[in-house]
């Protein structure tokens, strides 16, 4: 036979597909990006910025509230400790400030919400301080409805977003405690986790707290899951430890993808919205906040900037603009950078002339999440940087008065 016609000659070089490099490319594509998914916490960094940012804006927040703490969420409150207990078990909210009217109570739950917000600013013990952070940021933010804007919903949001993450591993004290060994802040690990599982038993036992069988198992489910992760990192199960690890870093993730997901719908369904304005179509929508003294902190600047009626058009119109492309030039890395920087400015600037910070606080530091790796590094070196110079200085001027 000849070569034509014997297809199956054994001796003849058999010819390869052009499917099969690209095959190939395909599966080693996928396996990395497993492996990227599985094997580690994606963008440590902008979690970490996330996580410091949205507990300062709520830390500063209730500091700020301090003085008028109980007229905002206390007995003081125009909406009562009645109407708020109906909206709740109409809606099915979650709030531990609905467990007693007591003014007791009120008050530990509000030192316990700003302790939980610096315990998180400062990433000591993140697991615990991530899941006490979002008890008292719906403790507070649902007991009254009244009160509260677009910040206060992200905020409200990215709170249960946060315990899902593993927003500790850079720019923490768990990060600094981790390199010193696993044994290092193991005492306080178990006093918090025995103090936490002591109060919730007691307050079910007693019925004094009033949980949903859905709250109470994410509750004693994430106490265990802290029990599990104690004795894992202490035992040697280095199958399971890897499965562990594996299934945080999926979860991980998923939260920072939910987060940026969750920034990219505000921004579109808010342009989106606007584009249906009459008010946003014709270019005069920026025109009347800056007339009411509610948004016009500062009357000499919003009546200056209302006096150019080009800047008026060109604010209202790039507002619009900015937010519903936004999304997109998520597609383009030297875009996104470029646009990312400006919508920044126009949060400050919202800050500054609708006297609105923590709003701008919170979408600030929503926009972090999608701020470049290396620009984050940068900014770390340079924070550290400056922290170690002045902790010299004050070393150096100690040491001279001595």
């Amino acid at each position: 036979m000849t070569a034509d016609t014997d297809r199956t000659d054994p001796g003849r070089t058999p010819v390869p597909s052009p499917f099969t490099g690209m095959s190939r490319r395909i599966d080693a594509r996928i396996i990395r990006c497993l492996n990227d998914i599985t094997g580690r916490a994606l963008f440590p960094y902008q979690a970490a910025i996330v996580r410091i940012g949205f507990s300062l804006t709520f830390l500063l927040y209730l500091l700020r509230e301090f003085p008028n703490r109980h007229e905002l969420y206390g007995a003081a409150s125009p909406w009562s400790f009645d109407l708020a207990q109906r909206l709740i078990a109409s809606n099915g909210a979650f709030s531990v400030l609905m467990w007693s009217d007591s003014g007791l109570w009120f008050e530990l739950v509000y030192l316990a919400a700003i302790g939980a917000s610096l315990g998180l600013l400062l990433g000591w013990h993140t697991r615990t301080m991530s899941l006490l952070f979002m008890v008292g940021v719906l403790a507070l933010l649902n007991r009254n409805v009244l009160l509260g804007d677009g910040g206060d919903t992200l905020i409200h949001l990215v709170a249960g977003y946060l315990v899902l993450t593993r927003c500790g591993q850079v720019w923490s004290l768990d990060a600094r405690r981790g390199r010193r060994g696993p044994e290092e802040g193991a005492t306080t690990r178990i006093v918090l986790w025995t103090l936490l599982g002591t109060f919730v038993a007691l307050a079910q036992l007693t019925g004094f707290a009033e949980l949903s069988w859905g709250w109470a198992l994410f509750l004693w489910g994430m106490w265990l899951i802290q029990a599990l992760w104690y004795w894992v990192e202490r035992a040697d199960h280095t199958e399971l430890r890897t499965v562990m690890d594996a299934t945080a870093n999926v979860v991980h993730n998923a939260a920072l993808l939910v987060i940026a997901a969750q920034v990219c719908i505000l921004y579109a369904t808010a342009g989106l919205y606007k584009i249906q304005g009459p008010r946003w179509q014709d270019g005069t929508a920026v025109h009347y906040p800056l007339h009411l003294a509610y948004f016009s902190p500062w009357g000499p600047l919003s009546r200056t900037v209302d006096r150019s009626a080009v800047l008026v058009t060109a604010i209202t119109y790039g507002t619009v603009i900015l937010q519903v492309a936004f999304p997109f030039t998520l597609l383009n890395r030297r875009v996104k950078n470029v646009l990312l920087p400006i919508l920044m400015a126009e949060h400050a600037s919202i800050a500054v002339l609708c006297g609105l910070p923590f709003f701008s606080m919170a979408m600030v530091f929503a926009d972090a999440v999608f701020l470049p790796t290396s620009f984050l590094r940068w900014l770390g070196y340079q924070v550290s940087g400056t922290a170690h110079r002045l902790a010299e200085r004050v070393r150096g001027r100690r040491t001279a008065e001595a």
